[in-house]
């Protein structure tokens, strides 16, 4: 029968054991949601600019045989991802939903003229890349104009990089303050064994013999507090998309592939750096030394 000395002993051994696989399990799930926002946010820049309509507008005298044929060798254009061709009518009958009015009544005739909306690549929507691209263009003598709002592209553009640039440092940050904290975790748990390790090295174990068991225990830590921030990480990412549902077009499954796969990594990295350090700083304490840590 265990006495009551020792049943306490290990309850709070079993407590000190899951209090640091959940507190590791906290800081890799925050990670976690991170690596999501990190991993899908050049998505989102590039599915930001890839939405940015340039017009090429076509002269009067040009014949929809012309228009159609060009707009065949723009879709095989190395800057272009999809274009769509607009008719006369189409812009005539777009332009009066804006207006709410008949215009074409009122002026007698339809001024508009026929088009092609492209849409860019991502690495193309930048003003001086469609700067290039237009005096190409414009070497086509069927085409008259072609219209894009710069101020927009520019404004998508500092937008896009002042929000990567915050998004880069919160990530430093949070990645820093977790192995701080994870860290801390499993140092405490070695510390409420820094006896034992005394006595086993009085005893003539060697380094590499107690920091053994304590590199194991570590590591299987940090996999269990990856797999439970994995099993959280899950359930949020379910209950988000229950409630937004067009979420899961912008999150395939190898983008939670990866989520998952950096935050074992991470988990088993960061615990087993941090156990490494803790054992040996208790190691080389004096026997008096103990007592003031």
């Amino acid at each position: 029968m265990l006495s009551s000395e020792e049943k306490f002993a290990r309850r709070r051994l079993r407590t000190t054991y899951l209090s640091s696989v959940i507190s590791i399990a906290l800081v890799l799930f925050m990670l976690g949601l991170l690596g999501l926002i990190l991993l899908n946010a050049k998505k989102l820049s590039d599915y930001v600019k890839e939405n940015v309509n340039v017009s090429l507008i076509f002269k009067d005298n040009v014949s929809e045989s012309d228009i159609l044929k060009f707009k065949a060798h723009l879709d095989s254009s190395y800057f272009v991802r999809s274009s769509k061709y607009v008719t006369k009518e189409e812009a005539a009958m777009q332009l009066k939903e804006d207006l709410g009015e008949d215009f074409i009544k009122t002026l007698g005739y339809n001024p508009l003229l026929p088009s092609i909306d492209i849409r860019l690549k991502a690495e193309f929507a930048n003003n001086a890349s469609i700067s290039v691209i237009e005096k190409k263009l414009l070497e086509n003598e069927n085409i008259k104009e072609v219209f894009y709002q710069k101020s927009i592209i520019n404004l998508v553009n500092d937008k896009i990089r002042k929000i990567s640039i915050v998004l880069i440092f919160f990530s430093i940050i949070l990645l820093i303050i977790s192995i701080a904290l994870i860290n801390n975790t499993i140092r405490l748990s070695v510390y409420s064994k820094r006896f034992l390790i005394r006595s086993m090295m009085l005893v003539g174990a060697t380094q590499h013999f107690v920091r053994k068991p304590f590199v194991l225990k570590g590591i299987t830590q940090g996999l269990y507090g990856a797999l439970i921030a994995i099993l959280l990480f899950s359930g949020t990412i379910y209950l988000i998309v229950n409630e937004i549902p067009e979420l899961m077009d912008m999150n395939e499954i190898n983008v939670f592939a990866e989520v998952f796969g950096i935050v074992v990594l991470l988990g088993l990295i960061i615990s087993y750096i941090s156990t490494i350090f803790a054992v040996r700083k208790y190691v080389r304490l004096k026997t008096d030394d103990l007592y003031y840590f």
